[in-house]
């Protein structure tokens, strides 16, 4: 993952990250529905989209604990 794209999550708002998240959220769970019938072209984007998320989640709470 390029370093942009980290920093690319601090300077989004609070309210952006959130609708980041369930918008990444929903397009993990499509694919994985889509893997499941028919297995897609790069089955290595379902685990960066899952670390994508994490990320996300890990900005959300670090930014609730005040850090």
């Amino acid at each position: 993952m390029p370093k942009a794209a980290k920093l690319d999550l601090k300077s989004l708002s609070d309210q952006d990250l959130k609708e980041k998240l369930s918008e990444e959220a929903l397009r993990l769970k499509k694919i994985t529905f889509s893997h499941a019938v028919t297995p897609i072209e790069n089955p290595m984007s379902i685990r960066f989209m899952r670390r994508e998320i994490a990320r996300i989640q890990t900005e959300i709470r670090r930014r609730a604990l005040g850090f």
